[in-house]
């Protein structure tokens, strides 16, 4: 089996669709692609988006202990290797947020992150993830399938979904510069509902939702404005149609 490269990656996604230039979220399974070392895989989405784009990933940190503690420069990432060398990476800049931040590279970074801390929500109208799903950004599914999907938060944000946010939550944080400070978050609250967000592929159709393989990763590239519409749309006649809700007591 051939080894996978930082150009073999390149080329992949550029097969796939990804824009240079352009905004790029993704979500990813680290021994999914095959790839040598985590910097393989950030070198070769920051060189596919070319040095006028910008590449976005989740730092999510809803696992930390305590779960109202968060300092923006030391609370580590939970969702994977990945996530986590990017946000230690020299060049990365976070958005502040105790359970939804993201960390970003590239020519906007500063700006798609700096308003993260006025939403009290995970994915407010601030949050990069909105603003990616605003501003004709991509969205790509790397070995990781089609459900951990964060910007379907956002949407159900957006609708307004009757099953998406919990209870107001006090969180102490800690900024960039070191100051602490306390703020009122209205959280996820799921509860006993399912996330069934690989139901996007019966409302999004190609170009728009393309599938490949990147390195030795199974792949899926969405387009973030087309995602918005198909999902909105749905869920304003089906509310729940992305989840299962939970059993009737």
């Amino acid at each position: 089996m051939e080894p996978v490269t930082r150009p073999g990656l390149v080329a992949d996604l550029a097969r796939m669709g990804v824009r240079r230039g352009g905004l790029l979220f993704v979500h990813s399974s680290f021994k999914a692609t095959g790839a040598p070392h985590a910097e393989t895989i950030i070198a070769a989405l920051l060189d596919a988006l070319g040095p006028e784009g910008t590449l976005l990933i989740p730092a999510l940190t809803y696992l930390q202990d305590p779960p109202w503690v968060h300092d923006t420069r030391n609370t580590p990432v939970c969702i994977g290797w990945v996530p986590e060398y990017f946000r230690l990476r020299p060049g990365t800049v976070r958005s502040l947020h105790p359970t939804h931040s993201v960390c970003a590279a590239g020519a906007r970074a500063d700006e798609i992150t700096r308003d993260h801390h006025l939403d009290t929500t995970p994915c407010g109208p601030n949050s990069p993830f909105t603003r990616n799903l605003g501003e004709g950004g991509q969205i790509l599914m790397l070995g990781c399938g089609l459900a951990p999907n964060t910007s379907m938060h956002a949407i159900e944000e957006i609708v307004g979904a009757p099953y998406a946010l919990g209870h107001d939550t006090e969180y102490t944080i800690t900024d960039a510069a070191g100051r602490t400070f306390r703020k009122v978050y209205t959280p996820h609250g799921f509860g006993a509902t399912l996330q069934q967000y690989p139901r996007v592929r019966g409302v999004l159709q190609e170009p728009d939702l393309r599938s490949g393989m990147v390195g030795r990763a199974g792949a899926h590239l969405m387009e973030a404005a087309a995602l918005l519409d198909a999902v909105t749309r749905t869920m304003h006649s089906d509310p729940y149609h992305f989840v299962d809700p939970p059993p009737e007591t």
